[in-house]
């Protein structure tokens, strides 16, 4: 009788794309036998040639948790293969530090009170403020800005880079606006015929901050659904 040798399977899938390589790894192995075998395929002639362009490689880790010291392992051992340079490594997990940190900019954070001269309300995430900013007063927040009164004072919508993020105000009358980067100081207007409406400030394409009342929010951001009911039917 002869047996059969069961063959292993692969640790590491290797496809050719438009774009380079991507490798899949197993993510039920050993992160060892990840490295042996990326290095065993990696070392094979056609990945080896001189004088050839860089090929570009993507990781995909599917559900593998890499730390960053794996992360630097598996680039170093790419590296050392000619014409091979590490595009991207995605993995569909992370750290609880980063859920922690992509929850919290997801929240919604409702204060009520009125924010006074010289008094300064920083948040992660959206902001939703029942009450007034005074003049020399200052709110920020990760995300959006939501006033459920008059800003008089200083917004500051998406502090850490966010261009998406807008502000919008029971009554738009700020000292200044600043949404990540961008800045405005707004000039002297008259009174609005809407002043019953609320008003937003978001960027343009132009890189410019712009006020529109709040009805041209969905329009502008259409992916802003999270405070819809309480903000723009109220």
């Amino acid at each position: 009788m002869n047996f059969v040798k069961a063959q292993r399977p692969y640790y590491v899938t290797i496809k050719g794309t438009k774009d380079g390589l991507t490798l899949y790894l197993d993510d039920s192995c050993s992160f060892h036998d990840i490295v042996n075998e990326l290095d065993s395929m990696l070392s094979k002639r056609q990945y080896v040639q001189e004088n050839e362009p860089m090929i570009r490689v993507t990781i995909k880790a599917g559900n593998r948790f890499l730390t960053e010291e794996q992360e630097e392992k598996i680039k170093d051992v790419i590296r050392k293969k000619r014409n091979l340079i590490v595009d991207a490594i995605d993995s569909n997990v992370i750290s609880k530090e980063e859920a922690l940190k992509w929850k919290e900019e997801a929240d919604v954070i409702s204060v009520a009170k009125v924010v006074r001269s010289g008094q300064v309300l920083k948040i992660r995430g959206d902001l939703l403020l029942i009450g007034d900013v005074n003049p020399g007063g200052t709110v920020m927040a990760t995300g959006n800005i939501f006033v459920m009164g008059a800003l008089k004072g200083i917004a500051h919508a998406g502090f850490e880079g966010n261009r998406n993020a807008v502000i919008a105000a029971s009554l738009m009358k700020p000292t200044q606006l600043r949404i990540s980067d961008i800045l405005s100081r707004p000039p002297d207007q008259k009174e609005p015929s809407f002043r019953n409406d609320m008003e937003c400030a978001y960027i343009d394409e132009n890189g410019t901050i712009i006020i529109e009342r709040i009805q041209q929010l969905a329009h502008l951001r259409p992916n802003l659904t999270r405070l819809e009911g309480g903000i723009m039917n109220g």
